[in-house]
C-alpha cells in the first residue's frame, strides 16, 4: 500500500459510464478526459453502473476501468492501492457514496465536483411545469411560469431535500466544476456559496467542422435529438407532438420531424407516426451526421438546466434551431441578443418560427452565421480556457490545507455526513456478510 498519493493519477468516479454518442453528459465527460490525458494524467474511471449499451472504449484510449460497489470495503483497498491526487465525482451522488472513504485512504486528494447541471434546479422546474400545465392551458406559454426568477426558485430548492443534499456535496468538495452562469450565480447569489469553491467549466469542443457543410437546399427535415432517459427531452417530445407538430405540419404538409435519441421506451416509440411525419428515429450513432443533413433543430424544453449538448452541436453542423429560453440560458454570448435561431416560449410562436426558419434561405443563413459566432465565443476549446481549471488545480495543490482551512462549511459538513454514512455504510456490510 502506498501512502503518498500520486498528483498525477487523477480517478473519476461515474454516475453511469460515459456514453459521449448516447448524451451531452458522455460528451463532456470524454472532453474533460482528454484535458487531463493532455497534461500526463494516469486516469482511472470508476463506476457501480450496469455497462451502458452505448458506452465509450476507454480501454482504447489508455484509460483504465475500475467496477465499484456501493458499502463495500472493497473500494477502500482499491483506493489504498491506487492513491489517486485527484478525485472527480461525477455527479454529486456519487460524492455522498464514496467521498468519506476518499477522505479517509486519501485525505491528499483533491475531490471535485463535476455538475452537468444542478439537479435540484432541474426538480424545481420540472414540478413548476407540472403544476402550470395542471392549470390545462389551452397552449403552453413559458412566460406564465417564473422559471428564471431567482428568488423564486430559491425559495422552492431551499424546501427540497434535493437541494440540500446537492448543495451540501458541492461545499465537501473542494471545487466544483460549473456549465452553467446561471447557475453560478444562483448559487453565489442565493445560496451563499463562495467564489472559490466554484469553476466556469463548458463545452470544449476541439474545433468547427472543415469539410464544406449541406446547403440550405441541400438539407430538408426538421430534427430533434435528445437522450430519452433525460426527462426534460422526454417532455419536449410530448410538447411536439400534442402542441407544436400539428402546427407546423399544418402549414408544412410534406415536411417529416425525425426524433432521434438513445434508450427509446415504448411510450416513444408508440408516437411513431410517418403518415403525420412525426418519426421515431431511436438512437443516432453519430449525432453530427443527422445534425448536418437536416434543415432546422427543435428543441421545445419546457424544463431543464446546465446548457444543451444537442444546440452547441447543432451549431457546430450550421444547423439553425429553434428553442426556448429554458433552451438557451446560459448559452448566449455576454451582452448579446444574437441566437443561432429563434428563442420562443409559446406553442404557436415556437411553430410560426420554426416555419419561417424552414422556407426563409436569409434567415436561416443569418440564424447558421450567429450560431457559429456562439460556438466560437463559447465552446471551442483553447489553450487559455483549459488553462484555467488547470492553474485552480495547481494552486489547490500547492496550498490545498489553506483552502480546506477557508471551507469551515465544507469541513462542518463533511464531519457530519461523512461520520453517519460510515456508519450506515458498515451496517450496509456488516448485515450484506451475514447474509
Amino acid at each position: 500500500m502506498s501512502s503518498k498519493t500520486s498528483s498525477k493519477t487523477l480517478l473519476i468516479i461515474g454516475y453511469v459510464w460515459p456514453e459521449p454518442n448516447s448524451s451531452a453528459a458522455g460528451t463532456r465527460m470524454m472532453q474533460l478526459i482528454a484535458l487531463f490525458q493532455t497534461q500526463g494524467y494516469s486516469i482511472t474511471f470508476a463506476s457501480p453502473s450496469n455497462l451502458g449499451e452505448h458506452k465509450a472504449d476507454l480501454l482504447s484510449l489508455g484509460i483504465h476501468e475500475q467496477l465499484i460497489e456501493l458499502n463495500n470495503e472493497s473500494f477502500d483497498l482499491f483506493i489504498q492501492q491506487l492513491q489517486p491526487g485527484l478525485v472527480i465525482f461525477d455527479r454529486f451522488m456519487m460524492e455522498e457514496q464514496f467521498g468519506w472513504r476518499i477522505e479517509k485512504q486519501a485525505p491528499q486528494a483533491i475531490r471535485i465536483l463535476n455538475t452537468e447541471d444542478l439537479h435540484s434546479l432541474r426538480a424545481v422546474r420540472q414540478q413548476m411545469i407540472k403544476d402550470y400545465l395542471n392549470t390545462q392551458p389551452e397552449m403552453t406559454d413559458l412566460q406564465k411560469v417564473p422559471l428564471h426568477d431567482m428568488q423564486i426558485l430559491f425559495d422552492k430548492m431551499s424546501a427540497s431535500d434535493l437541494a440540500k443534499r446537492e448543495i451540501a456535496s458541492l461545499f465537501r468538495c473542494d471545487l466544483t466544476l460549473m456549465i452553467s452562469e446561471f447557475e453560478m450565480a444562483l448559487l453565489q447569489q442565493q445560496f451563499q456559496v463562495p467564489t472559490r469553491q466554484l469553476i466556469y467549466l463548458p463545452f470544449l469542443y476541439e474545433k468547427i467542422p472543415t469539410s464544406p457543410l449541406t446547403t440550405f437546399e441541400e438539407r430538408q427535415n426538421f430534427i430533434a435529438i435528445g437522450n430519452f432517459r433525460h426527462e426534460p427531452n422526454w417532455d419536449a417530445v410530448l410538447w411536439l407532438k400534442q402542441e407544436i407538430w400539428p402546427q407546423i405540419r399544418q402549414q408544412l404538409p410534406q415536411a417529416e420531424l425525425h426524433i432521434y435519441g438513445a434508450y427509446p421506451p415504448k411510450k416513444a416509440t408508440q408516437l411513431h407516426n410517418p403518415q403525420q411525419g412525426f418519426k421515431v428515429m431511436g438512437w443516432a450513432e453519430n449525432a453530427f451526421d443527422v445534425l448536418s443533413q437536416s434543415r432546422v433543430c427543435l428543441a421545445p424544453l419546457r424544463f431543464g438546466a446546465g446548457i444543451k449538448g444537442k444546440l452547441a452541436e447543432a451549431m457546430l453542423c450550421g444547423t439553425p434551431n429553434v428553442t426556448t429560453s429554458i433552451g438557451s440560458e446560459s448559452m448566449q454570448i455576454e451582452n448579446s441578443e444574437t441566437w443561432g435561431g429563434v428563442i420562443a416560449d409559446q406553442s404557436h410562436d415556437f411553430a410560426e418560427q420554426a416555419i419561417r426558419l424552414y422556407q426563409d434561405p436569409a434567415l436561416w443563413q443569418k440564424a447558421q452565421n450567429q450560431g457559429y459566432a456562439i460556438v466560437t465565443d463559447r465552446y471551442l476549446q483553447t489553450p487559455e480556457k483549459s488553462r484555467l481549471l488547470l492553474d485552480k488545480i495547481h494552486e489547490l495543490t500547492t496550498d490545498l490545507a489553506s483552502h480546506r482551512t477557508a471551507n469551515f462549511m465544507g469541513a462542518m459538513l463533511n464531519h457530519h455526513h461523512h461520520k453517519s454514512t460510515q456508519y450506515r455504510a458498515q451496517w450496509i456490510e456488516a448485515k450484506n456478510r451475514l447474509e
